[in-house]
């Protein structure tokens, strides 16, 4: 695509030795090199001679001459109104890093199921913008610079007293920590934790996609713990010897299932039996239907969980701001890690959340979507009953995916293969386990339904239902 920069685009980089021969001829030479090496693209307009003349410090007359030169030899092109441009080149090598391998081409989904990702037509930009523009407005000019270590203190005064009224937590402003969204904030809490002498943390399996990979290089040894109806096996936590345990407890990714009460105090007990953290991944607690909402695990046991959350899933992954609510021993080390790592989340992003959750703009819209994503829920739980038969589909209760249950020896990946084919993107589980090993006697796939329409859930379960029926015919 063709860059249309304004007014003839930014200035172009040409250096000159004026003791080293004539300066038209460096002039030429070097945008010459700049069109071949596809440095300046087909279609992106050069200075005007006026203006590339008063960059280099020489006479318009030999910024003419060199446009004309290069327009005889086919490096450029004119038209009137247009200015000069550059002329589409014949097809020559491409130039790849050599680290670089270029994805295979495939068809473009039509429908994607991919977990995680929020409405995206309903990103709430009219309130955004209002909350940016009072953030410029109102914030002192001594908040533009380097801000606090920890993040904006009126965004940490926010979240926490968010996070006690909403989730039922108790940490205050000064347990709280902004970043640049949850994998950094893990990253951060990871290392802490390794400073602080814990060397092996547990993860749900199945569980998140690339938390193990986070974890080690932090410098931890992560180590699976199965999760069934009720949550993760808190059993088979004590036999893993971690002090650590990453879950999902609201809201399993990516069975669904929610943490039931006599395991949650089974974790806590189990924490202060091994001096141990629970880091709790509170990603989409907000969107609940069928049941009361279920408090976060911070605020039963303060002083051994580290809650992480996020705007990435209630609003969009491109306002990048999470935040880390931890008890003060880890505190400090969070900041430092954070200190060292970047200068922190953008300041005025930070203020803009801040006047979004105050204004109430952020619950009317999660009022908004929670209702949307309630009626594609319905539709998705509908449809999959009609093609694939009642109890197929699990996790509905709460957030914005499923499990869909597939027939016992039926293979994942051939299922995603043939989905895909027919422009379909889906996710088997056996991406989410350790080891990304399929079980042939628990397949499923995993379906987020934040970001596809009804029509396209309606579109999505029919394809994947003759995807199955391929794969059980071909197998037969």
């Amino acid at each position: 695509m063709t860059v249309e920069w304004a007014r003839g685009g930014p200035d172009l980089l040409v250096v000159l030795d004026r003791g080293a021969g004539p300066l038209r001829i460096q002039i030429q030479d070097q945008l010459r090199a700049a069109i071949r090496d596809r440095r300046l693209g087909a279609g992106e307009s050069l200075p005007s001679t006026r203006r590339l003349a008063e960059l280099l410090g020489v006479s318009r007359g030999t910024v003419v001459d060199v446009y004309e030169q290069l327009l005889a030899e086919g490096y450029v092109e004119s038209t009137v109104g247009s200015g000069t441009r550059v002329a589409e080149m014949p097809a020559g090598p491409v130039r790849h890093s050599p680290d670089v391998v270029a994805a295979s081409p495939s068809r473009p989904a039509e429908v994607d199921f991919e977990y995680g990702i929020p409405d995206l037509g309903s990103v709430p930009l009219t309130d955004w913008s209002w909350a940016v523009s009072e953030a410029t407005r109102s914030l002192p000019t001594a908040e533009l610079g380097d801000e606090d270590p920890a993040g904006l203190r009126h965004l940490r005064e926010v979240v926490t007293a968010y996070h006690r009224r909403v989730r039922s937590g108790c940490a205050v402003a000064e347990d709280a920590v902004v970043v640049s969204g949850f994998r950094q904030g893990l990253a951060f809490a990871l290392a802490t934790l390794a400073q602080h002498g814990i060397q092996r943390i547990a993860l749900e399996d199945p569980g998140p996609r690339e938390h193990d990979v986070i974890a080690r290089r932090a410098g931890l040894d992560a180590v699976p713990v199965p999760v069934d109806d009720h949550g993760l096996d808190v059993g088979r936590l004590r036999e893993t010897g971690a002090r650590a345990v990453l879950l999902t407890p609201a809201h399993q990714c990516p069975t669904g299932v929610a943490l039931g009460p006599s395991r949650r105090r089974d974790l806590v007990a189990w924490a202060d039996e091994v001096d141990g953290v629970i880091l709790e991944d509170d990603y989409d607690a907000e969107f609940r239907y069928d049941r009361q909402p279920v408090g976060s695990l911070q605020g039963l046991a303060p002083a051994r969980v580290i809650a992480l959350g996020s705007v990435s899933k209630t609003l969009a992954p491109a306002i990048r701001l999470g935040w880390v609510l931890a008890p003060p021993r880890f505190t400090p080390g969070i900041v430092e890690e954070k200190r060292l790592s970047c200068r922190g989340a953008p300041g005025l992003d930070q203020e803009a959340l801040a006047l979004l959750m105050e204004s109430g703009r952020f619950d009317r819209h999660l009022r908004r979507v929670r209702e949307i994503y309630r009626a594609r829920r319905d539709v998705l739980a509908a449809e999959a009953e009609r093609a694939f038969g009642p109890g197929r589909l699990q996790g509905l209760a709460a957030g914005c995916h499923a499990l869909l249950r597939l027939p016992d020896g039926t293979s994942e990946r051939a299922v995603v293969e043939t989905a895909a084919a027919m422009g379909v993107r889906v996710n088997g589980l056996a991406d989410y386990r350790s080891g990304d090993a399929e079980d042939p006697q628990s397949p499923a796939l995993v379906l987020g339904f934040g970001n596809v329409s009804e029509h396209q859930i309606t579109r999505g379960i029919r394809a994947l239902a003759t995807a199955v029926r391929h794969q059980t015919h071909g197998r037969g």
